[in-house]
């Protein structure tokens, strides 16, 4: 069963950082990967999200409005917008020098 993509948008990119806005459809997805830096991700709005991760895991997440958490380089997982409306969070990827 298909189900819509989370649209990313850059916002800003330089040899340090690379900051993206995603906005998730109610059901988008953002579809398996694997995230190649450390990163911070801030959510704009309450974020009622579903993580798919290898194995076959899957768990439910709130990310409250106008929080923050980071995450290492490595985590593989799909993120779906569990929730009724439509959501949008901004990534800051920390690129190595």
């Amino acid at each position: 069963m298909s189900r819509p993509a989370a649209v990313a948008t850059l916002l800003v990119e330089d040899a340090r950082v690379r900051a993206s806005r995603f906005d998730f459809a109610p059901g988008a997805g953002t579809g398996w990967h694997v995230h190649g830096c450390d990163d911070v991700v801030m959510a704009r709005a309450e974020c009622r999200m579903r993580i798919a991760e290898p194995g076959g895991g899957v768990r439910g997440v709130t990310v409250p409005a106008g929080s923050a958490y980071s995450r290492k380089a490595g985590v593989a997982q799909d993120v779906i917008n569990a929730g009724a409306a439509p959501v949008a969070c901004v990534e800051v990827e920390l690129k190595e020098l």
